[in-house]
């Protein structure tokens, strides 16, 4: 579905909804029908419906859930789009995995009704919706029938309003990375106080998850791209990631992907644009500006995220726009620059030791917040990446791969680790 039909949806249909099971969660409570949790869950039930790269982000508050229940059966519902990277984390089995197809509104209510049926089945104690921007998993998690539900707390947000059914609400944070905001989600469980979490956090530094491929994996995925690919065989590989993906405002200009590319491709290097089939045009467009044999585009190449994380591995650097491959490059070692904008690396930025983040903090950035349900007011001059220039970018990845200066040293807008 489109993205905007689906925020259509979620408003019109969504608020109203959820204000009536709000109603109806009051009527029940008054004649005492509603379920009355478990001394310790039995079923455990975590709703992640957002971007691919917010599962690794959520990875940790995995391992937490595991850890202080281990007597419980985790499952997990997400879109069915973004089932494999929940795969490769192997943090539940496969069979306890509940997936949506949202590519139309017709799958999506046939997958919904079976899944609410599968909900009722298991009888969840406890369920966890980790969504900011959709009301859709509010809605979803109160018909569960679960006694306890966890999730962010709306209060006077007016734009995280998602009902007021929530047993055990969280206030959302504004100031706190994701991760730790879903780790408070599992302290929250068996909080008593309210809103839950009235602890001091730790804030610690969190070790992305590491993915362990096959013997030879990589050795054959790093021939492959060579066979298909033979001008690259033998050079250090720079892989760019220009597009914006369903939130073009993130995307950095491409005419500095193109200034970028020139300067590795001058230096030596290969180039990769890497991307989805519907990124096509990015990778034919930095293809036809630079004119090299060394440029190749990997735009729709990759099989699958596995696929994509094996050729990090062959690879010296990625530079890409915030989402999903700068999230998933942490799974492997390569060194990334990621570049922020509307949104901001103190919420979302990468666990990985070797990843650095462009921000530039501009008055209005970031602008796509848990307030405005990701639909920012630019007129799309985004200037919080225009102003972070080709060479910021090229100096830290001269940084990074152990080359010399470039020619004029700049002063960095970073933020980094």
């Amino acid at each position: 579905m489109d993205i905007r039909f689906q925020r259509a949806v979620d408003k019109y249909a969504g608020v109203p909804l959820c204000a009536l099971f709000t109603a109806w969660d009051w009527c029940i409570r008054k004649v005492g029908l509603r379920r009355k949790p478990a001394a310790e869950p039995k079923r455990i039930l975590v709703i992640l419906l957002s971007e691919m790269g917010s599962l690794v982000l959520a990875e940790p508050m995995f391992q937490r859930i595991k850890a202080r229940y281990p007597g419980a059966e985790l499952h997990v519902m997400l879109f069915a789009k973004n089932r494999e990277v929940l795969d490769l984390l192997n943090v539940v089995p496969k069979q306890q995995v509940i997936t949506l197809d949202d590519s139309n509104l017709q799958d999506f209510a046939s997958d919904l009704w079976e899944a609410l049926q599968k909900m009722r089945t298991l009888r969840f104690d406890v369920v966890i919706d980790c969504e900011l921007f959709a009301r859709v998993s509010s809605l979803i998690a109160y018909m569960s029938g679960a006694p306890v539900l966890v999730g962010f707390e709306p209060h006077t947000q007016e734009g995280l309003y998602r009902g007021g059914y929530l047993t055990n609400p969280v206030m959302y944070n504004p100031y706190r990375h994701l991760s730790h905001q879903l780790l408070t989600m599992v302290d929250a469980i068996d909080a008593t106080s309210h809103p839950a979490g009235k602890t001091v956090p730790t804030d610690e530094m969190i070790t992305p998850p590491t993915l362990v491929f096959n013997d030879g994996e990589v050795a054959a995925e790093a021939n492959k791209l060579e066979t298909d690919f033979p001008t690259i065989v033998g050079k250090p590989l720079v892989l760019i990631y220009p597009s914006g993906g369903i939130l073009p405002i993130r995307a950095w200009p491409l005419e500095n992907y193109y200034r970028v590319a020139d300067h590795f491709l001058q230096q030596g290097y290969a180039v990769g644009v890497i991307g989805l089939k519907g990124d096509k045009a990015f990778g034919q467009a930095v293809l036809n500006h630079c004119r090299h044999p060394m440029c190749v585009d990997l735009t729709g190449y990759t099989r699958s995220v596995r696929h994509l994380l094996a050729l990090f591995h062959r690879a010296a650097l990625l530079i890409t726009n915030d989402g999903g491959p700068g999230q998933f490059a942490a799974m492997t070692p390569i060194p990334t620059i990621i570049l922020f904008g509307p949104e901001t690396p103190r919420l979302y930025r990468s666990w990985a030791k070797n990843a650095y983040f462009f921000h530039q903090p501009l008055a209005c950035s970031p602008c796509l917040t848990a307030y405005n349900h990701r639909m920012s007011p630019c007129d799309g001059d985004n200037q919080c990446l225009k102003q972070i220039t080709p060479e910021q970018v090229l100096e830290k990845s001269h940084e990074l791969l152990g080359l010399p200066p470039t020619a004029q040293p700049v002063s960095f807008t970073l933020e980094s680790r």
